[in-house]
């Protein structure tokens, strides 16, 4: 049973959103090679919260898909991943901020950032920016070579393409439509999502 009809997040923004335990949260990309950051905080207790660390930690590997689980900080379950179209996400990047615009592409002036977008609609339940640490980067396509060195490169998703995680707990979640260019093929598109259950 559908419990919410498809929400679409605006190109370079950011919504936050609460989900139950045994909903099924659907992740889509609407018109391909967009990505989406995802974070989640345990609905009750917000010092509980996404943890790349002990996801990566449990499942021995770095490319989480259909099976996984998202695990939180304290090792709860979060997420089990239940469908995943397309097979390649991103668990080791931060949200893209205005420091790494400067840092790291000499980007001048404001820019938008998930990290901005992420805390400040999660800023109405007390979460702040410092709260937030490495996303869910759905569709995110990131290549580590034999010595290490990462590359983000256009990703795999084409339009319609999704995931669905399944929540293990009552969350807080935020979500955006990533802002950064070089993780979206240079163009800025929606991400749609829908909570089904």
């Amino acid at each position: 049973m559908i419990t919410a009809q498809v929400t679409r997040i605006p190109p370079q923004r950011g919504c936050s959103f609460r989900i139950k335990r045994g909903q099924t949260l659907r992740v889509i990309d609407p018109l391909g090679e967009q990505v989406s950051d995802l974070f989640a905080f345990d609905e009750h207790d917000l010092d509980c919260r996404l943890s790349s660390g002990r996801s990566l930690d449990y499942a021995s590997r770095i490319y989480l898909t259909t099976n996984d689980i998202l695990y939180a900080n304290n090792s709860k379950p979060m997420f089990t991943i239940v469908d995943d179209t397309v097979g390649l996400h991103d668990f080791l990047l931060t949200p893209c901020s205005q420091e790494m615009f400067e840092l790291l592409y000499k980007h001048k002036g404001p820019h938008p950032s998930c990290s901005e977008n992420l805390s400040l609609c999660l800023s109405e339940y007390g979460v702040s920016e410092a709260d937030i640490s490495t996303t869910f980067n759905i569709f995110m396509n990131v290549h580590i070579d034999a010595q290490g060195k990462l590359t983000v490169g256009a990703p795999f998703s084409k339009a319609g393409d999704h995931v669905d995680l399944r929540a293990e707990m009552d969350m807080l979640c935020g979500l955006t439509a990533c802002s950064a260019e070089g993780s979206n093929n240079g163009r800025f598109k929606p991400i749609d999502f829908m909570i089904l259950g």
